[in-house]
């Protein structure tokens, strides 16, 4: 089966997120498995909590060389499992420059130019990963939605900060732009930190007068740098792949460049929604610490007037997308089908 083919090469990456030393956790851990989800689920999610990703951490904000090494090793932890996602799913993957911007540029076997595209701006905190290490993610959606996916290869924090982060991908949008693609043509999507840049990239593209995407899709968005909310707190010791501090505190200093960490620019979930939104989805699971900022934006969206659905699934980690379980299938189904509904391709 696809889910035992995945399943070693799954938890290499795992391995890699550990790191060299623990993080010491105040609480004792509660490493629940529930009998709700799928069986294949519960077999992931044990083997998740046997690695202890949770225990993982990050470098002093201004450690270039720590973030360099950390960088280079998750590259290389998840390539056969990428790889393995490119053939699974069936795509091809071309490196493309945009606007001088790297880019994959990722289609399924057999893909015809209807004209329509779908932007992917990947996860990792804003100072890991790449476009070639998120193939888990993209491949899976272009598979599922049939469009061309262009995955934007930002340059990472802390060797770029927000600004020169959220730039890049506007230059991405100003060059489909530049093709003949219009608005009404482009869908968006991010995972994670890639879910709070899609969603910094919508502001910026409305505040610019560029208009606005037909559609965005975010997958266990941070929309939310500080480690406010509910679910930071009770899920603290279940996540089972997340923590706040040093992980996910001292990526958002990198990134955020001396900005107070509330500041909308880089927490896009306190930002002015009331002025336009693009149609939206938010995705996110109950053992995910960013599940309440899921909620506040929901809630936030919902109350300024946009489009907003909430698409909470039992049990689930962080991007639980990426992992080959029942659930994942259907996440992705959803996803693909409200891209599809807004970029004018249902019949």
């Amino acid at each position: 089966m696809k889910t035992k083919q995945f399943f070693t090469a799954a938890l290499a990456v795992v391995v890699f997120m550990v790191g060299t030393s623990a993080f010491a956790q105040d609480q004792a851990r509660d490493n629940y498995v529930p009998t709700t989800i799928s069986a294949e689920a519960q077999k992931v999610l044990n083997a998740i909590y046997a690695k202890k990703p949770y225990e993982r951490k990050a470098p002093a904000s201004d450690n270039l060389d720590g973030w360099r090494k950390m960088h280079a090793a998750g590259e290389q932890a998840g390539k056969e499992r990428n790889d393995k996602a490119v053939e699974m799913n069936q795509v091809t993957v071309t490196d493309a420059k945009l606007s001088g911007v790297p880019v994959l540029d990722i289609r399924p076997n057999n893909w015809k130019d209807n004209r329509k595209v779908l932007v992917y701006t990947h996860g990792g905190a804003y100072t890991m990963m790449s476009a070639r290490s998120t193939l888990v993610s993209s491949a899976p959606m272009a598979r599922a939605t049939g469009l061309r996916v262009i995955s934007v290869d930002y340059t990472t924090a802390p060797f770029a900060k927000w600004q020169q982060i959220q730039e890049q991908v506007i230059s991405v949008f100003k060059a489909l732009l530049a093709e003949g693609y219009t608005m009404k043509d482009i869908a968006l999507y991010g995972d994670s930190a890639g879910g709070g840049l899609a969603t910094s990239t919508v502001l910026n593209l409305r505040d610019r007068g560029m208009g606005m995407p037909a559609a965005v899709v975010l997958w266990s968005p941070w929309v939310d740098l500080t480690n406010a909310g509910d679910s930071p707190h009770t899920l603290a010791n279940t996540d089972p792949k997340l923590h706040y501090d040093p992980l996910l505190k001292n990526s958002a200093i990198a990134f955020a460049d001396g900005l107070d960490l509330t500041d909308p620019r880089v927490s896009p979930l306190y930002a002015d929604l009331s002025k336009g939104f693009s149609p939206v989805l938010i995705t996110d699971g109950t053992k995910c610490i960013f599940l309440s900022s899921s909620v506040r934006l929901y809630q936030a969206l919902e109350a300024a007037g946009q489009q907003v659905k909430l698409d909470i699934y039992e049990g689930m980690w962080h991007v639980f997308q990426v992992d080959l379980v029942p659930e994942s299938e259907v996440a992705i189904k959803k996803s693909a089908g409200f891209i599809h509904q807004h970029l004018g391709l249902v019949k």
